[in-house]
């Protein structure tokens, strides 16, 4: 399928989802908003893919939001203020869920970073399972310096991702957060040379979580996910009830076995999705 902000390839277990507009700086425009969700609901969806990588081209990851884009949507006819209102926070949450498809993928998604990754680029990263990053790369939460609040999804996930004090910094004063700092934040797992060295790195870690059984990696994600929002003692239970659904299954026979023959497992793919007709 055919995109305009994005390319998607697919191989091997791993989808990479490119955004391709390096001559906006791949700001995000109404197709990108468009697009985002339905390409990760429909990589959700696909038995074929197992780990997805989101990266970029040009000289930045993403300005953000593009404000040509943004204009046109700000401008209402003269209508009743209550009910233009509503219609904004109708717009916010239709932006909203094209990340919530993002985090809601249930295969892990790890996206690469150069460059800037600006306003709504941090969100977007934040509905990543792991992020990573060129030297060049640096965040900001840019909607501070315009007179905003952060709404598509940084202010919530970001302080699960990094130190309070330091998200509290970040979203109040807009500064950069450079790769270095990301790194020692814990907000990037790695920092890479260059945006090549950093796309071909991620890659690979997306091939090596390809190969492991699906069904405990789709399991692994959704607790982790669970964790976050639950107290250990609801993770816990949560877990018990899903091992005990999910646990004996052909991929533990073959785990363990290819381990004790010293070869690599294989593994089935998960299946396709059943739809009610």
């Amino acid at each position: 399928m055919n995109y305009q902000a994005f390319e998607v390839e697919i191989g091997d277990g791993v989808a990479h989802v490119i955004m391709n507009r390096p001559d906006t700086f791949n700001a995000m425009d109404g197709a990108f908003w468009t697009e985002t969700g339905k390409i990760f609901r429909a990589m959700s969806d696909n038995p074929e893919v197992r780990v997805i990588v989101l990266s970029s081209t040009g000289k930045h990851y993403t300005a953000g939001m593009d404000f040509k884009f943004f204009s046109g949507m700000a401008a209402m006819p003269e209508a009743d203020p209550g009910r233009q209102r509503e219609q904004v926070r109708r717009l916010v949450s239709q932006f909203q869920e094209s990340f919530n498809a993002i985090e809601q993928c249930r295969v892990p998604v790890l996206t690469a970073i150069h460059g800037a990754c600006i306003g709504g680029g941090v969100d977007m990263s934040c509905a990543c399972d792991m992020r990573y990053c060129s030297e060049d790369a640096y965040f900001t939460i840019q909607e501070i310096k315009i007179g905003m609040t952060a709404d598509v999804g940084t202010l919530q996930r970001l302080p699960h991702l990094m130190p309070s004090g330091l998200v509290r910094e970040l979203a109040f004063t807009g500064r950069k957060l450079g790769a270095a700092e990301a790194l020692s934040s814990g907000f990037v797992s790695r920092v890479y040379d260059d945006h090549d060295h950093l796309v071909s790195g991620v890659l690979e870690i997306a091939k090596e979580i390809a190969s492991r059984s699906p069904l405990a990696i789709l399991g692994s994600k959704e607790m982790l996910d669970y964790a976050r929002d639950h107290s250990v003692m609801d993770g816990l239970n949560y877990i018990a009830t899903w091992n005990s659904a999910m646990v004996i299954t052909q991929d533990l026979e073959e785990g363990m076995r290819a381990q004790a023959e010293r070869r690599t497992p294989s593994y089935d793919k998960l299946l396709d999705k059943r739809t009610i007709k």
